[in-house]
């Protein structure tokens, strides 16, 4: 029998169920979605977490004519009176607004436009009922309909568009109807981030009261986003709302993948042996009571093993979004305490913070500690154990957010250093000197303005990784100089060398992190390893004659620096 193909990038359910991929059934969000009623629940999850494809699962299920045969086989198929009552039973409106991210007002509206009229084109078969008249075709004629020359729709039309919409469906098919809403913040998230915020705030608050609020065609509503914007932002007089953020217990294992579904995966294409690595790098996201893994992140990985083994863990989630909020957050970090905290995070320890659900996208960055919320929201921090009211203990949740964190410290930390050209300068002409004092205290003096890795979690080798980072960011400033990282030399690979100008000189440094705090016992490995190695063997073939060699050695916001003659 054929292997099922992993499903990366499919959010289409019946695809998924009829093109053979691999699914791990989430069916019993349709179960625990009906026994706790709520007129209109939003689900807050991070991104890449499974939302668009639920929410493509409640449509096969709910909507009139629907393939039941997609579900055959799945735990909710066990449920028998749930599925007689409601299964295929509802006229069902879908909507997505996660391409609604426009460089202006006018984009997103043509935008949400196209939405519109895609959606409300599914129901063609409106101008043929017999139970409406002249009068409701020509409102449905209006969603349709090109709109101006640019394709946009009127705001008014935009604003009652899915209320009008719900109301010849519920005529028509003399049944309430169903309204799914996936991605609801992401147009207020690019209008935020391009100035038009409060134009698309009023426009998609009109929208959202005139279909969940006053909308008597309205049987139920979901709606799913990264963020939970406050209540006095868009959910004005919306008393009906019942919010599940990653905090509640109720629907906590439906987005993301649990650790025993992750093993049943691993098992299924023959990967167990991966599992550690999986776990390190995915895993570590707590949603309510669950423990979850990153959907995304696992199975892309798991598609590159199937074709590599030996491939290494990507940065698959990260590499979905531009990781703002956490440049923001480092960026904001200008107390000690913070820092500190920073470095705390990194290590793999846990903060306190007090946490709000419900900020609205000005208020988000405005001071650090609206930006904690955010940042476990948007699953770049996650929660151990039970809140204390509002208090939770945070952390960073695996190996690929943390990297996150530290390629965004080292970023930063490049991009200040450049703005301080006559350091920069002095500590490059140390190093072309022999200066060994010079270049200590100036690294040390680096190393006390950035975040450091602390001496905890974080594996030795990722210590060592951070520092060197550190040194290429400065060794960077010089464009007259050749820098490598890395390379082979001799019997094995030097942590940086650089080639001074035209050749006339090499400069090989040598890092090592001090576990024990011992700089001068780690400067002696650095230093050991220099000559046992012969990494200026390479320098020497190419013709290059005076070569200086330094032993570093850090430990936290310390280092040592040796010359080796």
């Amino acid at each position: 029998m054929d292997m099922k193909k992993l499903p990366v990038g499919v959010e289409s359910f019946e695809e998924l169920r009829k093109e053979n991929f691999y699914y791990i059934d989430k069916t019993g969000l349709i179960r625990e979605l009906l026994h706790h009623w709520g007129k209109v629940t939003l689900f807050t999850r991070p991104r890449r977490f499974g939302k668009s494809l639920n929410m493509n699962m409640l449509r096969c299920f709910f909507e009139a004519g629907g393939d039941k045969s997609c579900f055959e086989g799945l735990k909710i198929q066990k449920e028998i009176e749930l599925c007689e009552k409601y299964m295929g039973k509802f006229p069902v409106i879908s909507i997505s607004l996660k391409g609604v991210n426009g460089e202006d007002y006018d984009a997103a509206c043509q935008m949400l436009s196209e939405e519109i009229r895609r959606e409300a084109g599914r129901f063609q078969f409106l101008l043929c009922s017999e139970v409406l008249t002249e009068y409701d075709k020509g409102r449905y004629q209006e969603l349709v309909q090109p709109g101006d020359r640019s394709g946009i729709l009127p705001d008014v039309v935009i604003m009652n568009s899915l209320r009008i919409l719900s109301w010849l469906l519920e005529k028509h098919f003399d049944h309430k109807v169903i309204v799914l809403i996936d991605e609801y913040d992401v147009p207020l998230s690019k209008a935020f981030a391009n100035g038009y915020y409060e134009r698309m705030i009023l426009l998609i608050r009109n929208m959202f009261e005139q279909v969940l609020k006053t909308n008597e065609s309205l049987y139920f509503a979901v709606l799913t986003g990264c963020l939970r914007i406050a209540k006095e932002s868009i959910f004005t007089g919306l008393n009906n709302l019942n919010v599940m953020t990653v905090a509640d217990v109720e629907f906590d294992e439906y987005f993301g993948f649990t650790d025993n579904e992750v093993r049943g995966l691993l098992d299924y294409y023959g990967l167990t042996k991966h599992y550690d690595i999986l776990k390190e790098w995915y895993d570590g996201y707590h949603f309510g009571n669950a423990d979850v893994y990153c959907p995304w992140d696992v199975v892309c990985h798991c598609n590159k093993l199937r074709a590599d083994e030996a491939a290494p863990p990507g940065d698959y989630w990260s590499n979905t979004s531009s990781n703002d909020a956490v440049r923001r957050f480092i960026e904001q970090a200008d107390n000690g305490t913070t820092k500190r905290e920073i470095e705390r995070l990194i290590a793999g320890e846990s903060i306190v913070k007090e946490i709000h659900f419900d900020l609205t996208y000005p208020d988000m960055y405005k001071s650090i500690d609206h930006i904690w919320s955010l940042l476990l929201t948007t699953g770049y921090l996650t929660q151990r154990g039970k809140p204390d009211g509002d208090f939770y203990n945070l952390v960073i949740p695996n190996m690929e957010v943390r990297k996150i964190f530290t390629r965004q410290v080292m970023e930063l930390f490049k991009e200040k250093v450049e703005q301080d050209g006559e350091t920069l300068e002095r500590f490059c002409r140390a190093l072309q000197e022999g200066a060994v004092q010079e270049v200590e205290s100036t690294l040390d003096a680096y190393l006390k303005k950035t975040v450091s890795i602390r001496d905890t979690f974080v594996k030795k080798r990722l210590k060592e990784n951070f520092y060197h980072g550190i040194l290429v960011g400065l060794l960077g400033f010089k464009d007259s100089w050749g820098i490598t990282s890395n390379r082979e030399a001799g019997d094995g690979y030097s942590d940086i060398v650089v080639e001074v100008g035209d050749g006339e000189m090499g400069i090989i440094l040598e890092i090592k992190y001090a576990e024990d705090g011992n700089l001068d016992a780690a400067c002696l490995r650095a230093h050991e390893q220099i000559e046992k190695m012969r990494y200026e063997d390479g320098l020497r073939e190419e013709g290059i004659e005076v070569i200086l060699k330094y032993a570093i050695a850090c430990y936290k916001k310390r280092c040592r620096v040796m010359l080796v003659t």
